[in-house]
């Protein structure tokens, strides 16, 4: 039996931030029941299809769902076959045995919707933070401040949330290290198991980007926006925190157990308007408008709302699991790589490693293929090299 993770998307939000240009919505809470009931027939009949596997993660992600209703939350994981109350059965997935996040955002949650997670079996909360600066969460377009999310944290606490994220943000318009320093100081006496850590990306079409444009925000220049990089990953180190993956960083033992499957090139399904899967070396997406995926479901025609579809070859993996690999500051193993693939990555990667090594962007250290300092700077760069 194969273990498996499942990504659940919940496109709904209170108000869109000023830099996101994920699939998501604003002003359409009437659709909240309506999308609920299109996804668990989604999950009915992925599930009728698929017999051979044993769900390992649960990442509920979005959009902020926090911002629904929990009894949708409870919904779901029913037809997922996911309660508490069903662990002695033998055919019914371990409650116990799964890692199951929930992305939260302060101004969106209560105390009965805390309390619903947890008894429907919520063992992970991601809180976005961002900053502690008020200002800033303005200039961003955050629907909440440094207040409520103090609040929002000591009452997951209270409920007895024991593995917290927090969300972070650097490279923000106006930021500077005193900000951050700030964040980082206030959050690490706060002790969450987990802080990810995230530079901006002006997308485009956002927002932000027109703000930027125009003159109205100003971003930190690249040098500063790499001090704050190394200023955090020093920081957090010194704190107790391991720096394991580019931008996130945890306690020993309270690594994100899904985003690690994710980049270790582990199969998941996705279900819920844009979200993509990973299975039988193929990656698939659904369709991103929540419209026509609800009708979709309805009507039972579940391969309209698959949009793309990449099958891998063994290349093309390879090249994935390079790409995925260092992501991670320990990197990849050589003997890993061979057991998977039956290849040496030395040997098959050779121009491209020798090239990366000479300018000081990896390290080859006896098994272990990783990110140099410089390489973390420019992680792009070593990426396409794979690609």
């Amino acid at each position: 039996m194969k273990e498996l993770g499942v990504y659940i998307h919940i496109p709904f939000c209170k108000q869109k931030c000023l830099y996101c240009d994920f699939v998501s919505f604003a002003n359409k809470e009437e659709k909240q029941r309506e999308y609920v009931e299109a996804m668990k027939k989604e999950i009915e009949n992925w599930k009728k299809l698929n017999k051979d596997y044993k769900i390992k993660t649960i990442y509920i992600g979005g959009g902020t769902p926090s911002y629904i209703d929990s009894k949708y939350i409870i919904d779901i994981f029913k037809t997922l076959d996911i309660s508490p109350n069903r662990t002695n059965d033998t055919k019914k997935t371990q409650i116990d045995e799964i890692s199951i996040t929930i992305e939260i955002n302060p101004g969106t949650i209560t105390k009965q919707k805390l309390e619903d997670y947890k008894n429907a079996g919520v063992n992970r909360l991601s809180i976005g933070l961002q900053s502690t600066k008020d200002e800033l969460l303005k200039q961003i377009g955050r629907i909440h401040n440094y207040q409520q999310f103090i609040e929002t944290y000591n009452l997951a606490r209270k409920i007895g949330f024991k593995n917290i994220n927090v969300d972070l943000m650097l490279g923000l318009p106006n930021q500077s290290i005193a900000d951050l320093k700030d964040s980082l100081e206030k959050i690490c006496k706060l002790n969450p198991e987990h802080i990810s850590v995230y530079s901006l990306i002006v997308e485009d079409d956002t927002p932000i980007q027109k703000l930027i444009d125009t003159g109205k925000l100003e971003l930190p220049d690249e040098e500063a926006e790499r001090q704050m990089y190394w200023y955090v990953k020093n920081f957090l180190e010194l704190k107790g925190y391991k720096h394991y993956e580019i931008s996130n960083f945890a306690k020993p033992g309270f690594e994100s157990k899904h985003n690690l499957d994710c980049w270790n090139q582990k199969e998941y399904i996705g279900f819920g308007v844009a979200a993509y899967s990973y299975i039988d070396n193929k990656r698939f997406g659904n369709i991103s408008n929540m419209e026509e995926y609800i009708k979709n479901c309805n009507t039972q025609n579940f391969e309209k709302n698959i949009i793309t579809e990449e099958v891998q070859d063994k290349t093309q993996k390879m090249n994935e699991y390079m790409i995925l690999g260092l992501r991670k500051i320990d990197g990849i193993s050589i003997q890993e790589f061979e057991r998977i693939f039956n290849e040496n990555p030395i040997m098959l990667y050779r121009k491209e490693l020798k090239k990366l090594y000479e300018e000081k962007l990896i390290s080859i250290d006896g098994d272990r293929i990783k990110l140099s300092n410089k390489g973390l700077d420019l992680a792009n760069l070593v990426w396409e090299e794979f690609v």
